[in-house]
């Protein structure tokens, strides 16, 4: 069998990738780069201003060491060692402590812990390791507590010793004896209370003054607590007690710093210089902290903040901005992006201070670096967000290395400079980026409004079924850009294309034209032939000679009709007729002409009126029956119905015989498809069907064919529209 060209067109099938306008606007998301540039810049920036002030810090440490370079005298008037001497020494604090029950902020030097409960250096259960300090007039202490089983205070319980407590106890500045218990509560908190002299109850409301917190270990607790040294007698005695209560009913086992025989022998000293203090007190300036340590990086002296705290009576210094420009048109622009930026910059988390340490290790190398004799500096982020720069020198004497000056300065100029920075590079880079992308969406718009109309109006060049309608593409052929160039080129190959098509369509005319002479001077030599010699009447060679002529004729005729049939329909009127009666008509006389085959007819009485051509519904008919009896089985009828359905006439035509392919039903009606075997009788170009479904689609109807129900034969199917029934007044109605 022979099939032809579906017409379907070849992108029917093709995988449709992202559009030109998504792949525009991902192509200009790469523009982002350069806004992260410039944050890389600024970083850069922020780098170098971070080692200026270091620089500076250094040099100011440098003159400070200076001042104090030889001076043995200030530094030998503390005790031999604090490890040789009984009583409870609180040592300054370098860096601040957060509360919070761990000790990762407390430095590994600079304060001594000392063991209570202990056994060959191991605390046993209910033993605890104490740890005091002091900065900024505040005394600071850890105790890491080991106890197998923690009890804890329940909030409803008001009793105190019943859980697991802390006890503090020391003179206040009127010389009354203070008692503090420190109960672990069971959300984790700890909250300090006065307690009466058995140690029973709270005598009164919380102690706020007294900060504390705790954190549950495998092994015990770690207790934080902070209280102002106002509270205290500096020379009066101060010791601390843990009260292990293994059950609520039991009796507690307590473990004190205090020796059981002579409690005022405790002491509570606080190291500093005074002479030192003096020196460094007028050198000090706003948002910085000198602090000078001996060779056993104990405090010394202290004098500023790195926090820049107004003196009393006395406004803040503010952090040093970037001074404001006079508003130009492009920042008044910018004014209502900035809020949502700040917004923006606020939420995304943005990570500036990367290269920053939070970690105690680096501040001990630095102090060791500068205790061995070379200057150092660090910039560091504190527990509590704080970002400082700590310039470290040496103070040197003919004995060698007898302290440091340290100098802690805030970042808060450069930070105030990076955010108004990264705020306007931030902006303007939104700005320009938001502008850019519009002007990209709109010409990608653009561009893709141009390619689907070109498309559009190259596709509707041809129609259906693959003949060219027109070859101009209109305003496309007039740009001046690549896409000009390719509708010219379109055109130009749909001109060339036109011109081929109208050869090809003149051909069967002009075959039919010039064949049907040589044809008409056989036939006619034929017949002369067998007039002069009587002899050859009935040759068989003579009538294959006849046979031969007449085929020649038929493919003539039938390619001249196929060629020629559309442009014909276009030039004939049709007419309103009753197509039942017309029907019946034509297979009464295919009973005379078909005597080889049968037909039964199944059409009603029903008036069918349509709007047709009756010359071109017989032409339909010929073909359709003539198709039938060509596969239809011998013996079997041919069945011809008719029968309205809805607004439209169906025609059946049905036979029984072979059934067709599957993959032949789509393309049937195609031009030059046939399901013929080649070795059958005739002459058959698969246009007999093609000719159905262009008659029945210029009269506004369809065609179809299926198998019949059985697997047994072919039925094809023809939809015309009805004609519309004219009411009263002659309207038409349906």
């Amino acid at each position: 069998m022979q099939h032809a060209a579906s017409g379907r067109p070849r992108t029917q099938g093709a995988r449709r990738g992202p559009g030109l306008v998504l792949k525009l606007f991902l192509l200009s998301t790469g523009l982002l780069i350069i806004p992260w540039f410039s944050l890389r810049q600024l970083l850069e920036m922020e780098s170098l201003m971070a080692q200026a002030q270091a620089r500076t810090q250094l040099l100011t440490a440098r003159g400070i060491a200076t001042l104090l370079n030889g001076r043995e005298d200030l530094f030998d008037d503390f005790p031999v060692a604090v490890e040789d001497y009984a009583v409870l020494y609180v040592l300054p604090l370098p860096v601040p402590v957060q509360v919070d029950g761990n000790d990762v902020d407390w430095p590994r030097a600079g304060a001594s812990e000392r063991l209570y409960g202990a056994q060959g250096g191991v605390v046993g259960d209910g033993g605890f390791g104490l740890t005091v300090g002091e900065r900024a007039g505040e005394l600071h202490g850890l105790v890491r507590i080991r106890d197998d089983r923690l009890l804890l205070r329940s909030a409803s319980d008001e009793r105190l010793d019943r859980s697991d407590h802390v006890r503090l106890f020391f003179r206040s500045r009127r010389g009354d004896e203070s008692r503090l218990a420190i109960a672990f509560g069971a959300d984790g908190t700890a909250m300090a209370f006065p307690a009466d002299v058995r140690w029973q109850r709270a005598e009164g409301a919380q102690e706020v003054r007294v900060q504390a917190a705790v954190q549950a270990r495998a092994d015990g607790a770690y207790l934080e607590f902070r209280l102002p040294l106002a509270m205290l007698e500096s020379r009066r005695y101060f010791g601390l007690s843990y009260v292990d209560v293994d059950s609520a009913g039991g009796s507690p086992r307590i473990t004190q710093s205090l020796p059981s025989v002579d409690a005022l022998g405790y002491d509570l000293v606080v190291v500093r210089s005074p002479e030192v203090a003096a020196i460094i007190q007028g050198l000090t300036y706003a948002g910085a902290r000198v602090l000078v340590l001996d060779a056993r990086r104990q405090v010394r002296a202290e004098a500023g903040s790195y926090r820049a705290r107004a003196a009393a009576g006395t406004a803040a210094e503010p952090p040093l901005a970037m001074p404001a420009p006079e508003r130009s048109t492009f920042d008044r622009l910018l004014s209502p992006i900035l809020p949502w930026v700040r917004w923006l910059l606020s939420v995304l988390p943005l990570d500036y201070r990367a290269h920053v340490t939070s970690a105690d290790g680096p501040v001990e190398r630095a102090f060791a670096t500068a205790l061995a004799g070379t200057p150092d500096t660090l910039r560091r982020q504190l527990g509590n967000g704080d970002e400082i720069i700590m310039a470290v020198h040496p103070i040197i004497s003919a004995r060698g290395v007898i302290g440091a000056v340290v100098i802690e300065e805030n970042t808060d100029a450069i930070a105030a400079l990076q955010r108004q920075a990264v705020e306007r590079v931030t902006a303007v880079s939104a700005l320009s980026l938001f502008m850019v992308m519009l002007a990209l969406l709109a010409f990608s718009l653009r561009l893709a409004w141009r390619i689907r109309s070109l498309r559009q109006r190259a596709s509707g060049a041809i129609d259906s079924e693959g003949r060219l309608r027109t070859a101009d593409l209109g305003a496309h052929e007039r740009a001046s850009d690549e896409l000009g160039d390719l509708a010219r080129s379109i055109a130009g190959m749909l001109s060339r294309l036109q011109q081929h098509t109208r050869f090809l369509e003149t051909i069967p005319r002009t075959l039919r034209h010039e064949l049907n002479n040589p044809l008409n001077t056989v036939s006619t030599s034929l017949h002369n032939l067998e007039s002069q010699h009587p002899e050859l009447e009935g040759s068989r060679y003579l009538d294959a000679a006849r046979r031969g002529v007449l085929r020649i004729g038929g493919i003539v005729q039938h390619l001249a009709d196929a060629a020629s049939l559309e442009e014909s329909l276009r030039e004939e009127e049709r007419e309103e007729l009753d197509l039942g009666e017309l029907v019946r008509s034509y297979v009464s006389n295919c009973q005379l002409t078909h005597s080889d085959a049968s037909f039964v007819l199944d059409a009603g009485t029903e008036p069918l009126p349509a709007l047709v051509a009756d010359y071109r519904i017989e032409q339909l008919l010929d073909k359709l029956v003539d198709n039938a009896i060509d596969f239809h089985t011998p013996g079997t009828p041919i069945v011809v119905s008719l029968r309205p359905v809805r607004e439209q006439i169906e025609l059946r035509v049905e036979n029984s015989g072979p059934t067709l392919p599957p993959a032949l039903l789509s393309n049937l009606f195609e031009s030059m498809v046939s399901s013929r075997t080649p070795n059958q009788d005739g002459v058959h170009f698969g246009l007999g069907l093609y000719v159905v479904r262009v008659i029945a689609e210029h009269h506004g109807g369809s065609v179809g064919a299926a198998n019949r129900t059985g697997g047994d034969g072919v039925v094809i199917t023809v939809r015309l529209p009805r004609a519309p029934r004219k009411g009263r007044g002659g309207r038409a109605s349906h």
